[in-house]
C-alpha cells in the first residue's frame, strides 16, 4: 500500500491518480464524486446520517452507476462497514482470479 496524498496538489492530480486505479474506496465524498464522474468503480464508506445527495435506503447512486455505498447501520459503527467492505473486496478478488 502506498500513500500518494503528498503528491496531490489539486483535483487534476487526484483525477490522474484515480485514472490509474482499478477501484476507489473512499470515505471522502469529494473523491467519490470525482471518481464517479470519471466512471471509475467506486466504493463509498458512508456514515449513518448521510448527506442528502447519497439518498437513503440504497447502496447505489442514480448519478454514478459504478458507485456502491457501504453505509453505517447505526451511528458510529464503522467496524461493520469495514468488515462488509473486506468481504466484498475478497469476493472481487476471487472473481478476478476465476477469469
Amino acid at each position: 500500500m502506498h500513500d500518494f496524498t503528498a503528491d496531490l496538489q489539486d483535483f487534476a492530480d487526484t483525477a490522474a491518480l484515480i485514472g490509474a486505479l482499478d477501484l476507489v474506496i473512499s470515505v471522502d465524498t469529494s473523491v467519490a464524486h470525482l471518481a464517479g464522474a470519471l466512471g471509475k468503480p467506486t466504493w463509498l464508506l458512508n456514515r449513518f446520517d448521510t448527506c442528502w445527495r447519497w439518498l437513503l435506503d440504497r447502496d447505489d447512486s442514480p448519478w454514478y452507476p459504478q458507485l456502491r455505498q457501504f453505509r453505517q447501520p447505526t451511528p458510529g459503527d464503522w467496524n461493520s462497514v469495514i468488515l462488509t467492505v473486506r468481504d466484498a473486496l475478497r469476493c472481487q478478488v476471487a472473481k478476478a482470479d476465476v477469469t
